[in-house]
């Protein structure tokens, strides 16, 4: 009776351990990079650079000012040379004022996104671990803030609060938080039930140490992607308001209210309403493509 074995060959043509293993490591991070490189997001990337570096330099080597009134300037000047984007009723060069406004309201929505998208995700993820009371206030809160349309809520919080750009920060964040705190909690239900969780319980790790090390990197993906729509949504509000007066108050350019200032001169200068218009909607493809760039990335395979 013949006994076959196994044999674990030592030869020297064998790939050594060593080398499998930094061959896949390199394989799943090449894998993983270009699940990053698909093109809404690298479009959106390389659009919001663009308008980023406009927004950031332009105003610095611009030799007009953007809030003093310049009646040296032809006012309703056509673009040129000297005005790429021509001058509005006062003279001032509009091209600077769109930049200085995008600086104002790119600030005023990733500030109010980032507080909200912190908050509301520590509360859902405390909510959804632990459940019990905590997490039956935190939801009749937020069914409560969901039951009021957004824009009515803030605009009754800057009223009290008074007008302003940093209100409208405080009133996004007393409102914004809602979204980010019932996606992570229901991600969080889930999640706290899988087998890893179980496991992290077994090996003894405490209840801090799960939710942070275990439980949040796996439910914040869908979060981080609303949270590139939020920002369009944000700058949209901060545009809203500043339109209705509640806002950035003039002369202070923001684009809201730019369009709200050029409406009685639509007929004459039709593009004063225009420009600001095109900003806001560069700005909303941009974060979008990041957004649906990132979906992309960081769906689960399988």
């Amino acid at each position: 009776m013949t006994t076959s074995t196994s044999r674990v060959s030592n030869s020297p043509d064998d790939p050594p351990i060593a080398a499998i293993f930094l061959a896949t490591s390199a394989s799943a991070s090449r894998n993983q990079w270009h699940r990053f490189r698909n093109t809404s997001l690298v479009s959106g990337f390389i659009l919001f650079t663009a308008l980023l570096l406009l927004i950031a330099f332009y105003p610095m080597i611009s030799p007009w000012s953007a809030t003093q009134p310049d009646f040296s300037q032809p006012t309703f000047a056509p673009p040129s040379l000297d005005h790429p984007l021509g001058t509005d009723n006062f003279g001032r060069d509009f091209l600077t004022r769109i930049a200085t406004a995008g600086r104002i309201d790119l600030m005023i929505a990733l500030l109010a996104t980032t507080v909200t998208l912190a908050v509301g995700s520590a509360l859902g993820l405390i909510s959804g671990y632990f459940g019990g009371w905590f997490d039956s206030l935190i939801m009749r809160l937020v069914d409560f803030t969901l039951a009021i349309p957004t824009l009515v809520l803030v605009i009754a919080i800057v009223a009290v609060l008074g007008i302003g750009t940093a209100n409208i920060i405080y009133a996004v964040w007393i409102v914004g938080w809602v979204t980010y705190t019932r996606v992570v909690r229901s991600e969080t239900i889930v999640a706290r039930e899988l087998e890893y969780v179980d496991a992290a319980r077994v090996n003894g790790a405490s209840h801090t140490s799960i939710m942070i090390r275990h439980i949040l990197p796996n439910v914040m993906v869908p979060a981080i992607i609303f949270a590139m729509a939020d920002v369009v949504l944000n700058i949209l509000l901060c545009s809203s308001l500043s339109f209705l007066g509640l806002g950035v108050q003039s002369p202070t350019p923001e684009w809201g209210l730019m369009v709200a200032e050029s409406r009685d001169f639509f007929l004459k200068d039709w593009k004063l309403m225009t420009y600001p218009g095109i900003a806001i909607l560069v700005f909303g493809v941009a974060f979008s493509l990041i957004g649906d760039g990132l979906a992309k990335a960081l769906r689960p395979k399988g």
